[in-house]
């Protein structure tokens, strides 16, 4: 039974170059919202966090696959 961040990585690695891209801009995007969610006290989903910065990582680690 595959974990969810593999079920995740088996989905991103489908995409190309270009879609991957733009996951990654809408991740950056979301993160800096947490982050400004969190700088103002009303973030209601801290774990929500440490799962985007980890899907920013998954994304740019498979750009850097493509790329080779």
């Amino acid at each position: 039974m595959a974990t969810t961040a593999t079920k995740k990585k088996e989905d991103l690695k489908e995409l190309n170059a270009e879609d991957l891209a733009q996951k990654l801009h809408g991740l950056k995007l979301a993160l800096f919202d947490l982050r400004m969610q969190r700088a103002e006290g009303k973030l209601a989903q801290p774990h929500r966090i440490k799962q985007v910065r980890r899907d920013v990582a998954r994304v740019l680690t498979l750009l850097k696959e493509k790329k080779k």
